[in-house]
């Protein structure tokens, strides 16, 4: 269900399902030069390949079936998890996989003593932000953020507090 991203065909495979998300949700909230530049800054291999090298990332591929159909990445910091990213094809959204992730990274964050896991999500991303709410999740606030060549990251900050 969940794998470990180690290789560099993991990683390949990251970028794979990355754009296949990426370009199916986000292109009717965000707009296509939006979502390529987003796919290049922060979801190419050169990317994912040193936040794990170097800044205490972890990815992990979502299979349902054998078949690869999301994947998750996470920075452990020194007093939470920050849940950078977690998708899924939209063929596996409803079956119960969102879930299953958020309680495998609850369980990454309990093995690390971490008593939060934080996260932002785009303002418009309303499907989301209320999965988020049935998790447990609550807002704490609002970034927009630039990323350059005139894109914005307009999200709402998140978090879900751990049982101690």
């Amino acid at each position: 269900m969940f794998k470990l991203v180690i290789s560099t065909s993991d990683i390949d495979e990251v970028v794979t399902v990355a754009r296949k998300i990426w370009t199916e949700h986000y292109t009717r909230i965000i707009g296509i030069e939006q979502v390529e530049y987003m796919l290049e800054k922060f979801n190419s291999k050169q990317v994912i390949t040193a936040q794990i090298a170097n800044d205490n990332y972890q990815y992990y591929l979502i299979t349902n079936d054998s078949v690869t159909v999301g994947y998750i990445g996470f920075q452990l910091q020194a007093n939470e998890l920050f849940l950078s990213k977690i998708y899924l094809l939209s063929t596996e959204r409803g079956l119960g996989l969102g879930k299953r992730s958020m309680a495998f990274i609850k369980r990454v964050a309990a093995e690390n003593n971490l008593s939060k896991i934080t996260l932002t999500v785009n303002k418009n991303n309303l499907d989301t932000i209320t999965a988020y709410y049935k998790l447990g999740f609550v807002k704490t606030g609002e970034v927009c953020a630039d990323i350059g060549e005139g894109f914005v990251m307009d999200d709402l900050l998140m978090e879900l507090q751990l049982s101690e």
